[in-house]
């Protein structure tokens, strides 16, 4: 490993430890650091990764439970921002199972309520409600439910 890089991963280690970061963000970084050459950037992302900096399965946990109990999103947009990731299929399942689906439930409810104070009063309020749950990333029959319940 170069000077260059050597610096780098230093950099990017004092980052790692500060935050998660995930390989594809670190290598990301590592190559417009290294005015992309691909394989020092990679150099670099192994001995993250081997020093125990970057752990994707750690990373995808933190990520999924910060994004469901504080942004309020949902399962699928949660699965699909990891996926953007280059995060593989099995780590993202295991995140989703680290969601507490009490906690979840309650988030959606709190969002769809506060919702519907906006739009109670328009003729198409629950089909718009519906479409805002849909774009937060929850499933269709966790808001039928909670909608059926909130909207009486």
């Amino acid at each position: 490993m170069d000077e260059a890089a050597k610096k780098l991963l230093d950099r990017l280690q004092n980052l790692c430890a500060k935050q998660e970061c995930c390989s594809a963000d670190m290598l990301q970084k590592a190559l417009k650091a290294l005015e992309f050459d691909r394989a020092a950037a990679q150099e670099v992302v192994a001995a993250l990764v081997k020093d125990g900096y970057v752990d994707d399965a750690r990373y995808a946990a933190a990520f999924a439970r910060e994004k469901s109990s504080i942004t309020g999103w949902g399962p699928i947009k949660i699965r699909y921002a990891l996926a953007g990731k280059g995060i593989k299929g099995e780590i993202v399942d295991n995140a989703l199972e680290e969601i507490d689906p009490g906690r979840a439930d309650a988030k959606l409810r709190k969002l769809l309520e506060n919702k519907w104070k906006t739009l109670r009063e328009d003729p198409q309020g629950k089909l718009k409600l519906i479409k805002f749950a849909l774009s937060r990333g929850y499933e269709y029959e966790s808001i039928k439910t909670e909608i059926e319940e909130i909207c009486r």
